[in-house]
């Protein structure tokens, strides 16, 4: 039994499509798990304070994991090791082991220093990050916060893990990850918080990320490559590490300390506000688990490889390729997130605590994130093309610049929301929240997706001018999906209203029942399109889906066949 699980771990996916395929039905795994973690959450608690301090407890510990745990970062350390595997394949590994063992020593220590210190001064940090707590709030969210700081080195040890096991392809084991850290959370929830209370949430946390880790260390004990202290250290290797992974961990961690701007703005607001964002931030998340991780972690072995062989005009096609069939499926599925909003919204969170109005603010915020998922997800394949490369300024100038909009554009926003009554009314008619209070929360998502927007516009002219490229390729896709895209938004959204004519909409099932029946058909008349006009994406997965993928060889895909 144990040697079927541990075959099963071990399963090796080439191509990228198959690999998509996989990280994409996993990731959607995940998520189901993560809305039944946020169902619980919003069910047990709505938008509540108590959930305000849960999820502000979250932002020291990832800004640790983002500026300590990206010394780990997959992007950074799968090309190095590729390198390594590649030029000590006759030696068993060692030189690729020694450098894996080298970077979890320094990164222990490290990880063990910084969470020392922060656990020291987390008082004073949660009152910068949430200055709008009265006194008892805040002392909740430090508590929870310390524990909180396991989270960061168990994922930090994760990654470091998973790029061993996405360099050897084992991406079946590395797609589990995620479903074990949700499924922690879940326990948290279910049978934790009940003995501890709101601690017994963050001890979920810390459990899920210890099980993210855990679930890898079978697959890449059997590579051979699992990694030990070390105290021969070469500081040499460290500091090439740290000089690639550095412009990726500013980017990362100004882009946190624009979500903690963000939380420190919705502290001010109605109790509940950070919650109902932090809600309509995680459903928007779905399509890019599902899509823009999914693809690009599939593609950055094989972009690292076929850049280092110097192929660039091979290099460029691979990413055309991808970057369509992100488009592909990243196209409908913004227009499906607007048009089935409310059932969306209705059936994941509106059930327990979870008020009328909790539940049209999440609506009205999820509409406006769902503007920019094209951009997330497009944003996760043109950061790793950078990376697969090695220059990675770029993109970390891109994200700084976009960070900071974000910051800027909320403050903003939020005042001329409050002091102008002719933009404020507009805006609450058009989202339909006119008479409903703390609606100025919704400019934190506004200003976080006009601000992704622009990351997307400066890396992808900054793509076509360092490689000298715009395939034709790219408009076309962008004209078929759309066109077929809003045939099928207008579809969807016709049949919402008559169903509604013919049936009582009220229970759980008939809200599930009339949002999926409207999104099929609508995506049937999608395909029907896409299939009539011989959109070469979708003849392509069409193809894909035909074939037993596991058995297929690797096959780097050209424009033409993408």
């Amino acid at each position: 039994m144990v040697q079927k699980i541990l075959k099963i771990l071990n399963w090796e996916v080439g191509g990228l499509h198959e690999a998509a395929f996989l990280l994409g039905v996993s990731a959607l795994s995940s998520q189901v798990l993560a809305l039944l973690r946020d169902r619980l959450l919003a069910s047990t608690f709505g938008a509540s304070r108590s959930l305000d301090i849960y999820y502000a407890s979250f932002r020291v510990p990832d800004l640790i994991f983002i500026s300590v745990g990206s010394f780990l970062a997959v992007t950074v350390i799968i090309p190095m090791i590729i390198q390594k595997i590649e030029d000590d394949k006759d030696n068993g590994f060692c030189n690729a082991r020694e450098f894996l063992s080298q970077i979890l020593t320094v990164f222990s220590l490290t990880m063990v220093v910084t969470s020392a210190v922060a656990f020291t001064l987390m008082p004073k940090l949660s009152g910068l990050i949430t200055p709008g707590f009265d006194a008892e709030s805040t002392k909740s969210a430090v508590l929870l916060s310390r524990i909180l700081l396991l989270s960061p080195f168990f994922l930090g040890l994760s990654n470091l893990l998973g790029s061993v096991t996405q360099a050897f392809k084992k991406f079946f084991v590395y797609a589990l990850s995620p479903l074990f850290y949700n499924l922690g959370i879940i326990i948290g929830i279910v049978f934790l918080y009940p003995i501890f209370g709101l601690p017994g949430l963050a001890m979920g946390v810390a459990l899920g990320a210890f099980m993210h880790f855990a679930i890898q260390i079978p697959v890449v004990v059997k590579t051979g490559m699992f990694p030990t202290f070390s105290l021969n250290i070469d500081f040499k290797e460290i500091k090439k590490v740290s000089t690639l992974s550095f412009p990726r961990t500013l980017a990362l961690g100004i882009n946190q300390l624009a979500i903690m701007f963000l939380v420190a703005e919705g502290s001010f607001m109605k109790a509940g506000s950070i919650s109902i964002f932090n809600f309509s931030y995680n459903l928007q998340s779905v399509p890019l688990a599902v899509i823009g991780v999914s693809y690009s972690v599939a593609a950055l072995p094989e972009m690292s490889r076929i850049f280092s062989k110097k192929n660039i005009s091979e290099f460029v096609e691979y990413i055309e390729g991808a970057f369509n069939h992100i488009i592909f499926w990243s196209l409908p599925i913004t227009v499906l997130f607007i048009v089935l909003r409310a059932q969306i919204v209705r059936t994941i969170l509106g059930a327990g605590m979870f008020s009328w109005n909790d539940t049209r603010l999440t609506i009205a915020a999820l509409a406006i994130f769902a503007l920019s998922v094209i951009a997330q997800n497009l944003i996760q394949l043109l950061d790793r093309v950078y990376y697969a490369t090695g220059h990675t300024i770029k993109p970390v100038m891109a994200k700084i610049v976009s960070s900071i909009l974000i910051i800027v554009l909320a403050y903003f926003f939020v005042d001329v929301f409050n002091s102008n009554n002719l933009i404020r009314s507009t805006l609450e008619f058009v989202l339909r929240v006119g008479d409903v209070e703390g609606t100025e929360i919704l400019m934190l998502p506004l200003a976080f997706s006009l601000g992704t927007m622009f990351n997307l516009i400066s890396l992808f002219i900054m793509f076509i001018l360092d490689f000298d490229t715009f395939s034709k390729k790219f408009m076309t896709t962008i004209l078929q999906v759309g066109g077929s895209s809003l045939v099928m938004g207008f579809v969807s959204y016709w049949l919402l209203g008559q169903i509604s004519l013919l049936f009582e909409i009220d229970t759980l099932w008939e809200i599930f029942l009339q949002g999926f029946v409207a999104g099929i058909l609508g995506i049937c008349v999608h395909l029907i399109i896409l299939k009539l006009i011989k959109s070469s994406e979708f003849l392509e997965i069409e193809r894909s889906l035909r074939k037993k993928f596991w058995k297929t060889e690797t096959v780097i895909p050209n424009p033409e066949v993408i």
